[in-house]
């Protein structure tokens, strides 16, 4: 018995002292790929989905679903419908795209905890086994960072602050 309180004393303390980065790079795209793909649903004339092989250059603009979505489905008490399925969609997609690149990370994981947080109390409020696993990363993300796979670590060695 008391080797096996050994190897795991052992294994947790290794586990301890791995790097944080892949964890905050395997959240930051884990995340940007689910809030990407959400945003892609709301737009027509824009496509992109690298790991599936789509490409369709073009200005995006809100669909149809989308506008009726956020009429009939998820109706937000603060905002009409339209603007917010616009919202919603650039947010989805710029917020994503810099966490993906770790650029504004803590700014786009805080901007992405909110959404989350309107999704869950407005929108799909049992959902939340769901949104806490997203809230969990996010959170990770705005208090450890983007680890240093990520511009805003490059642009901190740049400027000489302590890199996030």
């Amino acid at each position: 018995m008391s080797a096996i309180i050994d190897a795991w004393q052992k294994l947790t303390t290794n586990l301890a002292q791995a790097p944080y980065w892949p964890l905050a790079m395997l959240a930051r795209f884990s995340l940007a790929a689910l809030f990407w793909r959400s945003g892609q649903t709301k737009v027509t004339g824009f496509a992109v989905d690298p790991l599936a092989g789509l490409w369709q250059w073009g200005w995006p603009h809100l669909n149809d679903a989308a506008t009726y979505l956020f009429a009939e489905e998820y109706r937000l008490p603060f905002l009409s419908p339209e603007p917010a399925a616009i919202i919603s969609a650039m947010a989805e997609h710029v917020l994503a795209l810099m966490l993906l690149l770790g650029m504004g990370s803590r700014i786009a994981a805080a901007g992405l905890l909110v959404m989350t947080a309107v999704i869950e109390i407005f929108v799909y409020p049992d959902a939340y086994p769901t949104h806490g696993i997203w809230a969990t990363a996010l959170l990770i993300l705005i208090f450890r960072g983007p680890g240093w796979l990520s511009i805003d670590h490059w642009l901190a060695k740049r400027l000489g602050y302590q890199a996030a």
